[in-house]
């Protein structure tokens, strides 16, 4: 038991785990055990005149106990054996001797009895506290192991979501069809952003991601995704809640979506702003909400998202559903350009916390 906490790093325990100290030169422990025991008669003999009679051991058990506290049960059972011989022979009738009366044996079996008890509880705390260490490294061992195999997997299955991303790019190249060109650019595009996220998107201890700060990571992925650097990015964060892991990726996806479209079709001859805002609405049904905003050339006339032919707004108002919450895209009032909005309750799946 204590030989395998030789191979622990020093620094990984604490004082109480290092006991027995000197396990690797015991020459030391036992030096202190005389040294002790010699303390102890020292001791005895400095306070003897204050001390009662039928107390000839009371400054030993002292060396006893902290030399088998701090060295271990060798050299406290060294220093019990030589504060018997001292104790016996110095203070115990008749004087300057071994003799052994009556009143001798009931003073030594009480000595011994003692000073067993507290050696053997003192191993015995020494032995747990090294089978806590023990088991505390394995399960440190354990963790880091885990959150390697865990960090190895979402990295993998990213890659392996990329390089389907990656082979409906290629497939679409060899395409003559316009439409179904772009479905497989668009497709490849989610697919993109899935793999992005899969990397970073769930922690091995199950921790949950600021809703604020998630929601700003992906606009500002989707933005750089989209290769346009004449689109000015501005980020309002009004809410402290945190999102569910298992509800991430369709956030997500909505959001990338309403981004995409405000890129593509507000700002398809030029550039403009674009501006991003999360806020935490407490009212009799708390939710969260997502506005994704741009001043570019706005909704055509009579436009209706439920009668929208496009894949992506239909994907969109697909996943709110599926958030139970609800997804619109319609023109600012002010008409300067559109305003899509993702409503998101604040239910067990979504949990507001203070940071």
């Amino acid at each position: 038991m204590f030989r395998a906490l030789r191979d622990l790093p020093p620094d990984s325990l604490t004082f109480l785990q290092r006991l027995p100290l000197a396990k690797r030169r015991p020459w030391i422990g036992y030096g202190v055990a005389v040294v002790a025991s010699l303390a102890g008669l020292l001791v005895r003999w400095a306070v003897g005149g204050a001390l009662p009679e039928g107390f000839p051991y009371i400054t030993f058990f002292p060396p006893v106990i902290l030399t088998a506290f701090f060295f271990g049960v060798g050299p406290g059972a060294l220093a019990a054996v030589l504060c018997g011989l001292l104790s016996w022979y110095f203070f115990i009738p008749p004087l300057d001797s071994f003799a052994l009366d009556y009143r001798a044996v009931v003073a030594l079996l009480f000595f011994i009895g003692i000073v067993v008890v507290d050696i053997a509880l003192v191993h015995w705390m020494q032995i747990a506290n090294a089978r806590l260490a023990l088991e505390q490294q394995r399960t440190s061992q354990l963790a880091e192991t885990r959150e390697m195999l865990f960090k190895e997997l979402q990295h993998r299955v990213g890659n392996n979501i990329q390089m389907i991303s990656s082979l409906l790019n290629l497939q679409q190249r060899g395409l003559a069809d316009g439409d179904g060109k772009q479905a497989l650019t668009d497709a490849a595009r989610r697919l993109g952003l899935v793999g992005r996220l899969q990397r970073t998107l769930y922690s091995a201890d199950g921790a949950q991601l600021s809703l604020a700060n998630y929601i700003d990571r992906i606009a500002r992925d989707t933005l750089d995704a989209s290769g346009r650097d004449d689109i000015d990015y501005v980020f309002d964060a009004q809410a402290s809640g945190t999102l569910a892991t298992e509800h991430a990726v369709s956030t997500a996806l909505v959001v990338a979506e309403a981004i995409s479209n405000c890129v593509e079709h507000g700002y398809a001859d030029a550039g403009g702003s674009l501006e991003v805002t999360v806020v935490d609405r407490a009212d009799e049904e708390p939710c969260y909400i997502i506005c994704i905003q741009d001043e570019g050339s706005g909704l055509p006339s009579g436009f209706a998202l439920e009668n929208a032919d496009s894949l992506g707004l239909r994907i969109a108002t697909s996943l709110a559903r599926s958030l139970k919450g609800e997804f619109t895209l319609s023109n600012r009032e002010d008409g300067k350009g559109a305003i899509a909005r993702l409503v998101i309750p604040q239910s067990e799946e979504i949990i507001d916390a203070a940071p």
